[in-house]
């Protein structure tokens, strides 16, 4: 049973939050780890740091558990767009080598391969595709298909580079089709998680994937600036360190020692201080929540949550993508028969806080909420609509 009372998620108080695929509200135990933190700090500097110094390698240990794999391919970074420019950056790309993306990617999967450009690396893109048949007038993002994968994949094809699920539409990748398909070239796997883990399962090891960038005040629900990033040996041993400063290197406090001697696990990301206050509290937030419950019971929970809502909205006002099993993900997509901004103006009046995206308004509810939550946020949505 999932313990999803105000003391936990105080969000409830005020709001039935809709929108965990934005910035999500930070969770109890997450605040007040951090709040802790920074309390000793205010009294005490660097007198109050002795007892926090077992910070990291729990961190390392804990997203360890998250992700089924040894604490040492973890490292702890700022957010997604950092994880992916310390990969993108340092990969041994050679002039023409290519890189296959998505054209819809969220920029910090995007600009990152980007630069690549300037080392005469070619970004080649996914097109947009409608799996479902049904929405090929929108001119929204919708998803990308593997045949397309298939048919832009060359001898010279290095990274692919894509989110577990695609932010605008909810589109979920399946990881271990695509893993295969991967292994099978010798093409390294780079995967977007800001928009999966915490909701969806995602075990890197068990689906061939090289590295896993995310930011953890979505899904995750921890501080906003806070971040994780996965890399497998094999691949972290190809990067060439472009961000470098005293946490990287293996001498630790010993800063008149300048020998270049990094490390080779994670920590050889960790390039300098990080927010330890962060750290405490995905710490906390981990151990409440997200090893305390299983991922597969958390996803399966939202998308009951996600089917209580669709069961009572009004099919006459709104449209929903919906994907295949294997590609559905904690954001639900609902086309409305009204301006969605509007409509998602409207529908906070009520204290519902959703996102629109393009032509879509995102219902992204996460496990805490209650059946209850999601019959109100239906009744909202059809009454507001249907008020044009």
């Amino acid at each position: 049973m999932f313990d999803k009372s105000e003391s936990v998620f105080p969000s409830r108080k005020n709001s039935l939050f809709l929108a965990h695929c934005a910035i999500s509200p930070m969770q109890y135990q997450a605040k007040v780890a951090a709040q802790d933190f920074l309390t000793a700090m205010a009294e005490g500097g660097i007198c109050s740091l002795p007892p926090y110094f077992n910070l990291l390698p729990r961190f390392h240990q804990k997203c360890g558990q998250l992700f089924k794999t040894d604490p040492q391919n973890i490292s702890c970074t700022h957010n997604t767009a950092e994880g992916m420019c310390l990969i993108a950056n340092g990969y041994p790309f050679n002039k023409g080598d290519e890189i296959i993306s998505y054209v819809n990617e969220f920029p910090s999967n995007h600009y990152p391969w980007r630069l690549q450009e300037k080392k005469g690396v070619k970004l080649v893109l996914l097109d947009d595709k409608d799996p479902l048949g049904s929405f090929s007038s929108l001119r929204s993002p919708r998803a990308w298909s593997m045949k397309d994968l298939e048919d832009k994949v060359s001898s010279r094809t290095r990274i692919i580079a894509l989110s577990h699920v695609q932010f605008t539409s909810g589109y979920a990748a399946d990881l271990k089709e695509l893993g295969e398909f991967c292994q099978e070239r010798n093409i390294d796997l780079v995967i977007d998680g800001a928009q999966s883990v915490g909701c969806l399962p995602l075990y890197p090891e068990e689906y061939n994937v090289s590295a896993v960038a995310v930011s953890c005040w979505k899904w995750l629900m921890g501080p906003f600036g806070s971040g994780l990033l996965y890399t497998s040996p094999a691949f972290r041993d190809k990067i060439e360190m472009t961000m470098a400063g005293p946490a990287c290197m293996q001498q630790g406090l010993e800063y008149l020692d300048h020998r270049w001697h990094p490390h080779k696990d994670g920590r050889k990301f960790e390039y300098s201080s990080l927010a330890w206050e962060h750290i405490a509290a995905m710490n906390s937030l981990l151990e409440a929540v997200f090893l305390r419950y299983s991922m597969e019971g958390i996803r399966n929970e939202v998308l009951r949550l996600q089917d209580i809502f669709l069961e009572y909205l009004d099919p006459d006002l709104f449209r929903p993508l919906l994907f295949a099993d294997q590609h559905r993900s904690g954001i639900l997509a609902v086309v409305p028969s009204c301006d969605g901004r509007g409509l998602a103006d409207r529908v906070a009046k009520h204290g519902l806080v959703v996102t629109p995206r393009s032509d879509y308004i995102r219902v992204a509810p996460h496990f805490y909420l209650t059946d209850d939550d999601m019959k109100r946020a239906a009744e909202c949505f059809n009454m507001e609509a249907a008020k044009g």
